[in-house]
C-alpha cells in the first residue's frame, strides 16, 4: 500500500463517517438527539430519544455507510489485491472517528458501534452470526447494551489474530483491529463509570423530551 491509497481511505472513510444518520432522524422530529439521554448521536439514544423506527433508521444507515463501501473495497477496487483486508480496516476505522467526531456537527456524534457492525460484516462475514449470538447473551442477561457494545469490541482483535494469520499484512491487521477496540472504551468511558455507580440506562429505557424545548424547537 501507498501513502496516497492510504490517505484517501482515511479522508473517504471520515467524510462518510461524518454523515450522522441519527441526527438527521432527529432533527425530522425538531430534536437534536445529542441534547438528550447519552448525548449521542447513535443507535441506541435514537431508540431511546425518537422510539424504536427512528432507532432502526439510524442502525441502517450508519451499518451501511460503513458497508456499502467495504463491499465495493471487497469485490470490485481491491479484489485482487493482497493489501484487500487492511484497507478495509484503515477506511472502517476512519468511518467510526468520522462518526464519532463529525466535523459539521462540531466534533459530537456517536460512539461508533453500529458503524463497527458495518466494518466486520464486510471485512469477515463469518463474524456475523457470532457476533449477534454474543451481543444478545450479553445484553439478555444484563440489560445493558453498553457492556454489550464493549463486549464485542473485545472480540474484533482476537478474530483478527485467528482468522487472518495467513494475511500479507497480518502485524499490520492486528494493530489497526486493537483501534477499534481502544475507540469503543473511551468512546464510552462515561458508561463504564456509570455503571460502576449503578447508573447506567437498561434497555428499553426510554428519555423524556421536554416538551417546552420540543415547542420552541418546532417554532425555530
Amino acid at each position: 500500500m501507498n501513502i496516497w491509497l492510504v490517505i484517501c481511505l482515511i479522508v473517504s472513510g471520515y467524510l462518510l463517517g461524518s454523515i450522522s444518520f441519527g441526527y438527521i432522524v432527529g432533527k425530522i422530529r425538531h430534536i437534536d438527539i445529542r441534547e438528550y439521554g447519552s448525548g449521542s448521536s447513535g443507535t441506541t439514544n435514537a431508540f431511546r430519544t425518537v422510539g424504536r423506527l427512528g432507532g432502526i433508521l439510524t442502525f441502517i444507515g450508519d451499518y451501511l455507510k460503513a458497508l456499502i463501501p467495504i463491499l465495493l473495497f471487497r469485490f470490485v477496487f481491491f479484489a485482487e489485491e493482497p493489501y484487500m483486508h487492511l484497507a478495509i480496516l484503515i477506511y472502517g476505522f476512519a468511518c467510526v472517528i468520522g462518526h464519532n467526531f463529525p466535523i459539521w456537527l462540531k466534533f459530537k456524534g456517536g460512539k461508533g458501534i453500529a458503524v463497527t457492525a458495518g466494518v466486520c460484516s464486510g471485512f469477515d462475514p463469518l463474524i456475523i452470526p457470532f457476533g449477534i449470538v454474543l451481543f444478545a447473551i450479553v445484553v439478555l442477561f444484563t440489560k445493558y447494551v453498553s457492556i454489550g457494545s464493549l463486549v464485542i469490541s473485545l472480540v474484533i482483535p482476537f478474530w483478527v489474530v485467528f482468522r487472518m494469520c495467513d494475511d500479507a499484512y497480518y502485524p499490520w491487521l492486528i494493530i489497526v483491529s486493537c483501534l477499534y477496540t481502544i475507540s469503543a472504551f473511551i468512546m464510552h468511558r462515561k458508561n463504564i463509570k456509570r455503571l460502576i455507580r449503578g447508573e447506567e440506562n437498561k434497555i428499553g429505557q426510554r428519555v423524556k423530551i421536554d416538551s417546552n424545548a420540543h415547542k420552541e424547537n418546532n417554532t425555530k
